[in-house]
C-alpha cells in the first residue's frame, strides 16, 4: 500500500526507500489486481519505471491476468521517452498481444498519443492501419496450403464432414479472403453420408502447374473397417472449379501434397514424409511410397510441403502434434530423394508462450509474392476459459525471412505475430454481401454448409431467407440431413433467424442451433406438445439431452424471430412473436461446443450456428427469414 501511494505521487525517493527496506513488495502487491511494477508504467514516470527495472526484484516478464505487459501499460501513459527505453533497452515488443489480442499498438492508437504512434511506426515500419492482425481466417479455417498464380492467391482449408467440401478462398493481398468454389460439390461425389463427425476431408494442399490448378485431400473413414485412410486427387482449369471426379489412390497416410517438377508429379504423406510418383494427370500412384525424412522432434509428423529454392529442396512439416506443442520445422537435401539435413533454427514456428492468445501453431506452406517477398500460412489456435479452442483451429500468416546460409524463418523465430505489418501488396477487398453472393451460383454455399450432404431439395435459397426440409432423423444421428450452418468466428457474437411457424405434428420442430457434431449441440426451437405450440431450449452432450422449460406460444402466433447472444461460453437464447422479447434459457457454460468439450469421436472442427427442421417420418418444410450474424468482438 505504501508503494502504490508513493508510485501515485510520483515520489522517486519514496519508492527507493519502500524497496530498500520491503523489496519483496514490488512482486507481491497490487492496484486493482495490476502488479505495481506495471502499474508505475500505466503513471507514466520515466525515473521511476527505471529505477524498478534496474534495481528492484520486478521480473519484465510480468504480465497481469490479461497477459498484458509493462509496455501495454507504458503505452497508456503516452509517455515517448518510456516507451522507447522499454523497447530499446528492456526489449519490449510494441506488436505483442493479450489475451484478447490487444497490443500496445493498439492501445497507443485508441488514446490518440500522436507522438507514440510516431514512434512506434518508426520502429515497426508501418502505421497501426497498415498492419494486419492474426488469425486472418476467423473460425474453423485449419490446414491451410496455399498457392500463387501471377497477382492471385489461392488457399484451401479442411471441412471434414461438411458440404459443399473443402472451401477454395482466393485473395489478392493474402489478408483479405473470400471463398469462391470448392473442391467437391456434386453430393453424389462426397461420400459423407455415413461418416461420424471430425472425419471426412482432411488437410488439403493447392497447386498449380501448366494451367491446372490441382487440390488433394486425406478421405477420412470411420473406424468401423480394415482401412481408415484414402487419398483423393481433383483437378480443374479454373480455381474456383468445377473439379473433376474425385481420383482415389489408394495409399495409407494423412496430409498429402503434390510437388510438380519439370512435367513430373509426386505425393507426399505422413508419416514423416513419404513420397511416390504419380501418372501425367495425377489420378494414379506409378511407385511405391519411400521415406525423405522422419522429422527433426520426430512426435506426429505430419503435413509435408514440398519447395524448390536455388539449389536446394526445402521439406517443411508439422511436428508436435495439433495440440499445444504444435510446431513447424524444415530440412533440405539438393537432391529431391536424396537425405535431408534438419534446419539448425528449428522449429521455425512454435508458440512458446503458454499465456499467449494464439496457441498450437503448425501445419504451414511458404508461398512467395510477386514482389519477391515470403509468407507462410499455418494453422493457430485461440483458447479460452480452461484451454478450450471454441471456434477450432484457424489460419494464421507470417512473413518468411531467409538467413545467410539458406534457411528459412518465420517472424524472426518468435512464435506466431499478434499484430504484423501488411504484405506489400495493393490492398484488396472481396464483395461479401448477400446480394454478391446470390449473383454468383458458386458463392450462394460461400459461408454456408450442411453436416454431410443435404437431401435434394432439402435446403432451398430463396430471395429472402430459406426454406428447410424437416430431416426424418434428429441433430443426434448421424443419418440427420440439411442442417443449415456457418462458422462462428469471434467469441461474441449476435445470431438471429425469423421462422414462419409451420404446421407441426407432436415431436417435430425447427428453430436455431449452435452446433459442433452430432454429438454435442444445443437449438432453441419452436415444437408442439398435443395441441400447444411452444419453445424451448435443449443441450446435447455426448449421449444425455438436458431439456429446458416449454414456453407456450400463443394459439394467434404465426411468426417468431429466435435469437442467441454469445459471450465466450455463455449462450443466451431469446424469442419474440411481434411483442416484447422473452429469454428462452441462459446457458453459463457451453463448454461443450469446443474441441475439447469432450471425449467422443474426432473433435477437429469448431463451434457453428445455424437453422434447422426435424420432421421424423411426416414431412414438413420450415420456411426461415434472413439470418443475421454480427460479431461482438
Amino acid at each position: 500500500m505504501r508503494l502504490q501511494q508513493e508510485l501515485e505521487k510520483k515520489n522517486l525517493e519514496g519508492v527507493i526507500q519502500i524497496l530498500a527496506e520491503e523489496p519483496s513488495c514490488i512482486d507481491k502487491e497490487t492496484k486493482e489486481g495490476i502488479p505495481l511494477a506495471l502499474y508505475a508504467a500505466k503513471i507514466g514516470d520515466f525515473a521511476i519505471v527505471r529505477y524498478i527495472v534496474e534495481y528492484s526484484r520486478a521480473s519484465m516478464n510480468t504480465v497481469d491476468a490479461s497477459h498484458r505487459t509493462i509496455l501495454h501499460y507504458a503505452a497508456m501513459s503516452g509517455n515517448v521517452e518510456l516507451n522507447r527505453y522499454l523497447v530499446e533497452k528492456v526489449g519490449m515488443d510494441i506488436t505483442a498481444g493479450d489475451k484478447n489480442r490487444i497490443t500496445p499498438y493498439q492501445i497507443a492508437w485508441e488514446c490518440g498519443h500522436k507522438a507514440l504512434l510516431g514512434y512506434y511506426e518508426e520502429r515497426v515500419g508501418a502505421v497501426y492501419t497498415q498492419m494486419y492482425q492474426n488469425p486472418i481466417r476467423r473460425g474453423m479455417f485449419p490446414d491451410p496450403s496455399i498457392v500463387r498464380v501471377g497477382e492471385d492467391y489461392y488457399m484451401v482449408n479442411s471441412s471434414f464432414i461438411f458440404f459443399p467440401c473443402i472451401p477454395i478462398s482466393h485473395s489478392k493481398d493474402l489478408i483479405h479472403w473470400e471463398i469462391i468454389g470448392h473442391a467437391i460439390t456434386n453430393p453424389e461425389w462426397s461420400n459423407l453420408e455415413d461418416l461420424e463427425g471430425g472425419r471426412g476431408y482432411w488437410a488439403p494442399d493447392i497447386s498449380y502447374d501448366n494451367g491446372r490448378f490441382y487440390i488433394t485431400a486425406t478421405y477420412r473413414l470411420n473406424d468401423t473397417g480394415t482401412v481408415y485412410r484414402k487419398q483423393i486427387v481433383v483437378s480443374s482449369e479454373h480455381p474456383e472449379g468445377p473439379y473433376s471426379k474425385p481420383a482415389i489412390i489408394d495409399e495409407d497416410g494423412i496430409d498429402p501434397s503434390i510437388f510438380h517438377e519439370n512435367g513430373r508429379h509426386y505425393m507426399l504423406l505422413n508419416r514423416g514424409a513419404r513420397i511416390f510418383e504419380l501418372n501425367e494427370d495425377c489420378t494414379k500412384q506409378i511407385s511405391e511410397a519411400t521415406l525423405l525424412y522422419y522429422g527433426d522432434q520426430k512426435r506426429a509428423p505430419e503435413g509435408p510441403h514440398l519447395l524448390k529454392k536455388d539449389d536446394y529442396y526445402y521439406l517443411f512439416l508439422a511436428e508436435g502434434g495439433t495440440g499445444p506443442g504444435h510446431r513447424i520445422t524444415v530440412a533440405r537435401s539438393k537432391e529431391l530423394m536424396g537425405n535431408y539435413e534438419p534446419c539448425p533454427y528449428n522449429p521455425i514456428m512454435r508458440q512458446m508462450d503458454e499465456g499467449a492468445a494464439i496457441q498450437r501453431c503448425g501445419h504451414g506452406k511458404p508461398v512467395r509474392t510477386q514482389n519477391g517477398e515470403w509468407y507462410m500460412v499455418y494453422l493457430c489456435g485461440r483458447m479460452i476459459g480452461d484451454g478450450y479452442s471454441m471456434l477450432g483451429r484457424e489460419t494464421a500468416l507470417d512473413p518468411v525471412t531467409w538467413t545467410s546460409d539458406g534457411w528459412p524463418t518465420v517472424n524472426g523465430l518468435k512464435g506466431p505475430s499478434v499484430l504484423q505489418k501488411k504484405p506489400n501488396l495493393p490492398e484488396w477487398k472481396a464483395d461479401l454481401s448477400e446480394t454478391a453472393c446470390a449473383q454468383e451460383p458458386l458463392n450462394i454455399w460461400a459461408k454456408w454448409m450442411t453436416p454431410r450432404e443435404p437431401e435434394e431439395g432439402g435446403v432451398t435459397f430463396l430471395e429472402k431467407g430459406f426454406r428447410i426440409k424437416g430431416s426424418r432423423y434428429p441433430l443426434s444421428d448421424v443419418a440427420a440431413r440439411n442442417i443449415l450452418l456457418q462458422r462462428q468466428t469471434a467469441f461474441r457474437f449476435f445470431a438471429e433467424t425469423k421462422l414462419v411457424i409451420p404446421q407441426l405434428v407432436t415431436g417435430q420442430e425447427a428453430g436455431l442451433t449452435c452446433y459442433y457434431d452430432e454429438n454435442t449441440w444445443v437449438c432453441c426451437f419452436v415444437g408442439r406438445d398435443e395441441e400447444k405450440c411452444f419453445v424451448q431450449v435443449k443441450e446435447h452432450i455426448g449421449t444425455q439431452d438436458i431439456c429446458g422449460e416449454k414456453i407456450v406460444l400463443p394459439k394467434e402466433a404465426d411468426r417468431i424471430s429466435l435469437r442467441v447472444n454469445t459471450d465466450y461460453l455463455v449462450r443466451r437464447f431469446s424469442f419474440d412473436i411481434g411483442e416484447k422479447e422473452t429469454i428462452a434459457a441462459e446457458l453459463k457454460n457451453v463448454y461443450y461446443l469446443c474441441d475439447e468439450g469432450i471425449r467422443m469421436g474426432k473433435r477437429f472442427t469448431g463451434a457453428m450456428v445455424g437453422m434447422y427442421a426435424y420432421a421424423g417420418e411426416k414431412t414438413f418444410y420450415a420456411q426461415f427469414g434472413e439470418f443475421r450474424y454480427e460479431e461482438g468482438e
